[in-house]
């Protein structure tokens, strides 16, 4: 699935002009759940975007996410359409599994899922802080790689082996949380590279993460400015050297563990 180098996360959001916003600077990938409780706000925020903004529908990836007691076989389907509904749409681009926990079974979950793809509800199916373990059995059910993996990735929590796996099976890391909550400013590493090219720490982070193949990020933001700047930020070019630098940070932060 190719989906753009930076999309929005809305964890947090609560006032749709912020998503309607972020479409008419320019974002074309908007990532929510079910567990954030603000699908029907998104909703809100992309009909008034595309009311106003020079952006068509069918130009846009619209994700969400089940959570962990949506993921009985029965409760999938109905989970999905009142994703849709609060949202909105009439099809969900991108349906991510939350978290491989509670209700989760690979064979029913996913195989629920698909029939949703072959069904129309559903455009894609993704999923969200698996280990490599977890995706190798999703591979199997499927019977093809999911279109996303999303996962923590920032300065201060990286695995590699999650972007070993995505190579090998050509599918797209979404890396979460990108900026630390706000902490990569604090990371020496990142600050030293904004320095030598005049950018943010946020500004470096989301460089960094998209300079990783296949990884795309979903940082959150509100305001117009910070919207503009992190989309920008994929166009910062940073040397291997740099990204090797901040790849070599030796503390360890996960935000979401599990």
């Amino acid at each position: 699935m190719e989906l753009p180098p930076v999309g929005l996360g809305t964890m947090g959001i609560d006032d749709p002009d912020a998503v309607a916003t972020a479409l008419s600077v320019g974002y074309r990938h908007l990532d929510t759940a079910r567990i954030y409780e603000n699908e029907a706000v998104v909703g809100e925020g992309l009909a008034a975007g595309l009311a106003d903004a020079d952006v068509d529908r069918e130009d846009l990836t619209v994700a969400t996410k089940l959570w962990i007691d949506d993921l009985a076989a029965a409760d999938v389907a109905p989970a999905a359409r009142e994703s849709a509904d609060r949202l909105g749409i009439d099809a969900i681009d991108l349906l991510y599994v939350h978290r491989p926990r509670g209700d989760y079974d690979p064979e029913a979950t996913l195989s629920a899922l698909d029939r949703l793809v072959d069904e129309g509800p559903v455009r894609n199916v993704g999923v969200s802080n698996f280990e490599v373990a977890d995706l190798d059995r999703a591979i199997d059910v499927l019977g093809r790689p999911p279109a996303a993996h999303q996962t923590e990735l920032h300065p201060l929590f990286y695995r590699p082996e999650l972007l070993d796996h995505a190579r090998e099976h050509g599918y797209t890391v979404v890396a979460y949380s990108p900026l630390a909550d706000g902490r990569v400013g604090e990371v020496d590493a990142v600050t030293e590279v904004a320095a030598a090219h005049d950018a943010t720490p946020e500004a470096v982070a989301i460089a960094w993460a998209t300079a990783k193949e296949p990884v795309v990020a979903v940082p959150k933001a509100s305001s117009a400015a910070h919207l503009r700047a992190n989309l920008a930020a994929a166009d910062l070019e940073l040397t291997d050297a740099e990204v090797a630098a901040i790849d070599a940070v030796e503390r360890e932060a996960e935000l979401f563990p599990e």
